[in-house]
């Protein structure tokens, strides 16, 4: 039976079994470069498990570098892509624990290492380890390829896994050019297996914000064919899966195809200040979302399928999918009280996170390209924000009781209703609750702003750097004002592949794989594993972003899916408690445990 997990943090999610389907290579001979520098040219060679083609040499074993402090081997600057558009980019990284490896010193700082087969660290050995990536790319910006070693691999390779860092092009490439890297990695990597520590089957990406976005578009459409043609042109390794088998996201900026919809649905009634023209386009695009949920089929765990009504307050603020989102929001607010212990210092965390010892943290990810420990998001993603914050109470101070902090969220106005005997809450509606907790941070158009000047914008551009408007709904919305020519001219283009905004968009949508209303469903090896946190009240997206792609995957069958919201957390790495990397080490870890 599959595992389940019940996260009342979040939406009640139930899980159904399928088994991921790899195509993962097995090791041969290939030739070995006797070149300084690492994978040059060679001659195309095959695996002995199928049709295997590339020009890249594997990893030469001869070029290990060694930190004594941390007892890790690691190589910098692999080529993973054989046709690189930057050579220096679109690179690798291997950490390997040191116990994995047999060295011999070669007197120039390098080692020659053989795997050692029989050693342990924590729960793996050089052939059952895991292997993790992460995909630190906020706003869907580029990744650096690493230049030198970094302290970052040893929280997971003292764990017995390896860690690999690649090199992505960011959004100013174009879409799907960071997945697409992404995934020329993961088939190098797969190339290599037996030659290198670490079970191929056994791949995890993981990340925030964009970041958490692009884990989760590899964890979906691993092995699409949607992707052949890019990863051709780059190079990439052929005859070999792309799949992996774990997903871990925290706040994904994912389903980017109905992004600016459900965020006018969902946290439109909050912004003020907008034209008649401006409310039109926003109304449009809130009933435009409602339209897509009524048709997209999803459905709870008893089968029922959700659906949106006309109300006669907001726009479609009723029927079985809008009960759903606020139980979702009862649940997480529920899991805050029964969690808190009391009195508890709300300044301590991120504005109504929990006290006592079971702290929700939010972080920024690591490897960020800061020194500053305190380096948001917010401070590197470059996107475009009206606001900070979302919570528009004031939340600080240290209250004493359950009954002190529900009525500090109803200062203004009462739309939470508290009962003392069972410590547990409801809200009176979801508007109510995104007027205080989830307020709008973005212009109009969040993800294709009107002026263009969202990170979405360049990241549907044509690899020129240059920004281009997207989204289709809101282009017939925009008919008949200023921005319709652009939308008509931007719609219409092509990418040098030869491929319109629609496929691309399909791309960069987990749902394009995971449901029929798109026609790619099955068209993919999905990711077994998945692990989704998320702060309850951030404003970069709409709360349907990650309720949509946990009930995609649980309508799909993943083998095991782990959903949370956090509540009072904003856009971070949120945790209920405890760490970002110690969750997810651990959740990685019980991932194996459970299904070996």
């Amino acid at each position: 039976m599959p595992r389940k997990k019940w996260f009342f943090t979040s939406s009640a999610v139930l899980l159904c079994s399928a088994m991921l389907l790899t195509a993962c290579s097995s090791s041969s001979n290939s030739s070995t470069s006797s070149s300084s520098s690492q994978n040059t040219t060679a001659s195309t060679s095959s695996l002995s498990s199928g049709e295997v083609s590339t020009t890249l040499d594997k990893v030469d074993n001869s070029k290990w570098q060694y930190n004594a402090d941390d007892n890790v081997y690691y190589q910098i600057g692999i080529s993973y892509a054989a046709n690189p558009t930057d050579a220096e980019q679109q690179t690798l990284s291997i950490f390997v624990p040191g116990d994995y490896m047999t060295a011999t010193d070669n007197g120039n700082g390098t080692y020659t290492c053989e795997i050692n087969t029989s050693a342990t660290v924590g729960n793996y050995t050089s052939e059952t380890a895991p292997i993790v990536i992460p995909i630190n790319t906020p706003g869907y910006s580029a990744m650096s390829a690493l230049t030198e070693y970094t302290s970052d691999a040893t929280d997971y390779t003292s764990q017995g896994m390896i860690y690999v860092s690649a090199g992505l092009r960011g959004r100013d490439s174009g879409a799907p050019s960071g997945v697409t890297d992404a995934k020329a990695a993961i088939r190098y990597l797969r190339y290599n297996q037996g030659n290198i520590s670490g079970n191929t089957d056994s791949i995890f990406v993981f990340g925030m914000s964009g970041g958490g976005a692009q884990s989760a578009i590899i964890g979906s459409s691993g092995d699409s064919s949607l992707y052949d043609d890019y990863l051709t042109e780059i190079g990439a390794v052929e005859g070999v899966s792309d799949s992996v088998a774990g997903v871990m996201a925290w706040c994904p900026i994912t389903n980017l195809d109905t992004a600016n919809e459900a965020y006018e649905w969902n946290m439109g009634s909050t912004r003020s200040d907008l034209s008649d023209e401006e409310q039109t386009i926003s109304d449009g695009l809130a009933t435009a979302f409602a339209k897509y949920i009524n048709k997209l089929g999803l459905q709870d765990e008893d089968g029922n399928k959700l659906t949106l009504k006309k109300s006669d307050d907001g726009i479609y603020q009723a029927g079985s999918y809008y009960n759903y989102l606020k139980s979702v929001i009862e649940d997480s607010l529920n899991t805050f009280l029964a969690n808190t212990t009391f009195p508890y210092d709300a300044s301590s965390s991120s504005q109504g996170g929990l006290g006592g010892g079971d702290m929700p943290t939010g972080e920024a990810p690591t490897d960020l390209g800061t020194t500053d420990d305190t380096t948001s998001i917010e401070d590197v993603d470059d996107i475009n924000r009206t606001s900070s914050s979302s919570i528009t109470i004031d939340l600080s101070g240290t209250y004493e009781t359950a009954a002190d902090y529900i009525a500090a969220l109803n200062a203004d106005s009462t739309w939470v209703t508290y009962d003392e005997d069972t410590n547990t809450a409801s809200i009176s509606s979801i508007a109510d609750f995104v007027k205080y907790m989830k307020s709008s941070t973005k212009s109009l158009g969040a993800f294709d702003a009107l002026d263009l000047s969202q990170g979405e914008n360049q990241l549907f551009g044509y690899g020129d750097g240059n920004s281009v408007h997207w989204d289709s709904t809101l282009g017939d919305l925009v008919k008949g004002t200023d921005y319709e020519e652009a939308f008509t001219t931007d719609l219409a283009k092509t990418d040098s592949l030869g491929n319109d905004l629609t496929t691309r968009i399909n791309m960069y949508t987990p749902l394009y794989y995971l449901t029929d209303y798109y026609g790619g469903e099955n068209s993919s090896n999905v990711a077994s594993y998945w692990r989704i946190r998320t702060g309850l009240s951030q404003g970069d997206t709409a709360l349907t972003t990650e309720v949509n792609l946990a009930l995609a995957l649980e309508n799909y069958g993943v083998k095991d899916l782990d959903f949370a919201t956090v509540w009072g957390e904003q856009h971070t790495e949120a945790e209920i408690s405890g760490d970002s990397t110690s969750n997810f080490i651990d959740w990685v870890n019980q991932s194996l445990a459970d299904n070996s």
